[in-house]
């Protein structure tokens, strides 16, 4: 298959849209960007175009994937909320949509399994990119996770969907780098246990939305265990992202929370990915044959968050033996680059 490059500059974006909807309408895929990450979308209502999303990305059915609406009116098709928690779920949507907050409501009947891994769940969200809006406007609800090979780095820019699925997938509409660069923060939401409490959040994956903002709409919780005797061999998994091992790049990482930690071997080529760089605790402590800086100066998370996927994409591709990172502060949209950085990381605990 030969991969299409189409690019939807300032002008012209709402003609890519419009081809993009024509050929998922058809039953094709497309990697369209949002502002989060690029995504890989198929019409909710074709189990042929969702299919072929697994096979490109060589994504196993026990993942699900988020569906993208273009509007409020679009989350009936796709959820039967519960009355309990509709109040919260319309206060969420007016404060956070369009933009990166993703909901894990019961599903509509008409959902398919393939979509929620046979989940009686669905992850909702509306994207707050154009270009992806507008392509869910003129082609309805498209599912659509990222447009990488499954567990590899996720790309932020149509460069990186190229050398990820390239001869995979017939188009991909270069909308640029995305604004954010990490994924959608994912809660499923729990009814008040009584009248006048906050309802309750389990928080399943951080994101662009923190957990400081959802502070003041709802109590969170950390996802529960299963209990003794409840284990299987298959991952349990609500939402995508939750995976151990996930976002890794090919070259090894090792996250240390101290340089004393890190002990290099002779011979190999170690590169530094580092928040601060030269501030930082690492840069000068060792001779690295690559660094990359996610914000070069000022450390700020914000800054580091949009730069993390590119950063990582450098090194992987800067022939090292390792990839060492500096531990990140945790407060804000840090606790999602966290989550990342551990999951890609080979000595993840």
């Amino acid at each position: 298959m030969k991969t299409e490059l189409l690019t939807a500059d300032l002008f012209e974006w709402k003609e890519a849209a419009e081809q993009a909807a024509t050929i998922l309408k058809n039953g094709e895929i497309v990697a369209i960007p949002t502002e989060t990450v690029y995504g890989l979308a198929a019409s909710i209502d074709n189990e042929d175009a969702i299919k072929k999303v697994f096979a490109a990305k060589e994504r196993p059915s026990y993942d699900p994937l988020i569906v993208h609406i273009a509007s409020i009116d679009d989350l009936s098709k796709v959820a039967k909320i519960p009355a309990e928690i509709q109040p919260i779920v319309n206060e969420l949507a007016e404060k956070f949509w369009p933009g990166a907050l993703t909901l894990v409501l019961p599903k509509q009947d008409s959902i398919s399994d393939l979509i929620t891994s046979g989940l009686d769940t669905v992850a909702v969200r509306m994207p707050a990119h154009e270009i992806m809006h507008e392509v869910c406007k003129l082609a309805g609800p498209l599912a659509a996770p990222s447009a990488n090979r499954f567990g590899r780095i996720s790309p932020t820019s149509a460069s990186a969907v190229e050398q990820e699925l390239d001869g995979r997938i017939p188009l991909i509409i270069d909308g640029g780098a995305c604004r954010e660069g990490l994924e959608s923060t994912i809660i499923k939401i729990s009814a008040p246990p009584s009248e006048g409490k906050k309802p309750i959040f389990t928080l399943l994956r951080p994101g662009a939305v923190s957990r400081e903002l959802l502070r003041e709409f709802g109590k969170i919780e950390k996802p529960k265990p299963p209990k003794k005797g409840e284990e299987t061999s298959a991952p349990a998994v609500e939402a995508p992202g939750l995976l151990d091992s996930h976002y890794a790049p090919r070259t090894p990482l090792y996250l240390y929370d101290k340089f004393e930690d890190f002990k290099p071997e002779p011979g190999k080529k170690y590169g530094l990915l580092s928040l601060k760089g030269e501030n930082g605790d690492f840069f000068a402590k060792h001779e690295w044959d690559k660094e990359v800086t996610l914000s070069p100066g000022s450390g700020k998370i914000s800054e580091g968050a949009v730069r993390f996927f590119w950063a990582l994409r450098q090194l992987d591709e800067a022939g090292l033996d390792a990839i060492i990172a500096e531990p990140m502060h945790t407060a804000n949209a840090g606790e999602a680059l966290m989550d990342r950085l551990k999951r890609a990381a080979v000595n993840r605990s």
